[in-house]
């Protein structure tokens, strides 16, 4: 093969993100929306407008974490087995939310009842907040270690408890992250509604974008003065077998501030999340709604991509078990599975990327209270 097994799992660690990242920018601003559903929208009319906003694409949205979940489950089977089964009750909350998307979509509308209506309406809000929240809370402990270790047989025993995870730095991680979907949410429902909706929207992203800032500077910092990072201080071979074993691994003050010195082209993802922020600041004053959607998607990409850099070579550490932590280079498939994979993933993601964009032409345009009400029978 004209890959060498080093650069595979490289190149797998980099698409892992390229599918974090995008998960997090096409359906980031789904969970946002259905967080603002109760706040932004005051009349039943506003509301169906933004459902309307977000139903015909959610769904399709929504392939970017089938995909980011396939590739761990293909590429780093190890990360998969221990992060599903030790965040399993988080995982199952975050499922629950997620159906409830899609029959809140379907089902607010069957009958006028404005107590039935109400209630999808906060059913579709858990449905948004809650992965959110969640997903920000995972990355916290993942920052922190996360309290398993591998037995003999290299089984994933897993030490900690559901309660454990709602610790007060994954929390703001966890602030973080709907902070962040809500903001994105906002300047998306800028660009596809109009009048009172799209107002009070502007006035969201703005004071949101500003509340961002502050939470991930104050994350940054926290993360730097009072959490230590992991470090591979022998062995981690990265062409060697995937065998969590051959390490020698010590938690270290400051350790995930060493990529950024050593790699200080890496300090543009921080960079990117702030300058992403303070430009929704700006466009939304300046009513320049795309422009905010974009630089809401900057600053999305900029604070997944943050940690991402900050942990490399790491995917879960283990602060059980240093030496049980999941790296790039021992918790991946074989070298074959991975250039099989790849060559899998050269041939479907152009088409993933052009489908999602030909939908998004087809769909271009504002959602208008009008519309619905014209549409009555056919719209959410």
């Amino acid at each position: 093969m004209f890959l060498d097994y080093e650069t595979l799992r490289v190149i797998w660690w980099l698409l892992l993100g390229v599918l974090l990242i995008g998960f997090a920018v096409m359906d980031g601003f789904d969970l946002g929306v259905g967080t603002l559903l109760p706040f932004v929208a005051k009349t039943d009319s506003e509301r169906r407008v933004l459902i309307n906003t977000i139903g015909p694409v959610w769904e399709g949205n929504q392939v970017w974490f089938v995909l980011g979940g396939g590739a761990i489950f293909a590429a780093w089977p190890p990360l998969y087995a221990t992060a599903f089964s030790g965040f399993y009750l988080a995982m199952f909350l975050v499922l629950v939310a997620l159906i409830l998307r899609p029959v809140g979509f379907k089902f607010r509308s069957k009958l006028a009842d404005p107590r039935w209506r109400a209630a999808w309406d906060w059913a579709l809000f858990f449905g948004g907040f809650v992965p959110a929240l969640i997903f920000g809370v995972a990355l916290g402990n993942v920052l922190q270690g996360v309290p398993f270790r591998f037995d003999e047989l290299q089984l994933p025993i897993y030490e900690g408890g559901f309660l454990d995870l709602l610790n007060p730095f994954a929390l703001l991680t966890g602030m973080v992250s709907v902070t962040m979907l809500v903001v994105h949410g906002a300047t998306f429902l800028m660009v596809k509604t109009e009048g009172a909706v799209a107002e009070r929207a502007r006035n969201t992203a703005q004071w949101f974008a500003a509340l961002l800032v502050l939470l991930f500077a104050l994350a940054g910092l926290w993360l730097t003065m009072r959490i230590d990072g992991f470090a591979i201080l022998a062995g981690g071979d990265p062409s060697g077998p995937s065998n969590p074993f051959n390490k020698v691994v010590a938690q270290q003050p400051e350790a995930w501030l060493a990529n950024y010195e050593t790699l200080p082209w890496s300090l543009a993802a921080p960079l990117l999340g702030f300058l992403g922020a303070v430009l929704v600041i700006v466009l939304a004053w300046l009513r320049r709604a795309f422009s905010a959607f974009l630089a809401s998607s900057l600053a999305v990409i900029g604070i997944v991509a943050t940690p991402g850099l900050a942990m490399f070579p790491f995917l879960l550490p283990s602060s059980t078990d240093p030496v049980s932590s999941l790296t790039v280079w021992d918790a991946s498939s074989s070298h074959l599975t991975l250039f099989i994979m790849l060559l899998a993933t050269g041939l479907f993601m152009p088409i993933v990327v052009a489908y999602t964009a030909w939908v998004y032409r087809v769909l271009r345009g504002k959602v208008t209270v009008e519309q619905v009400e014209q549409n009555d029978a056919t719209s959410y």
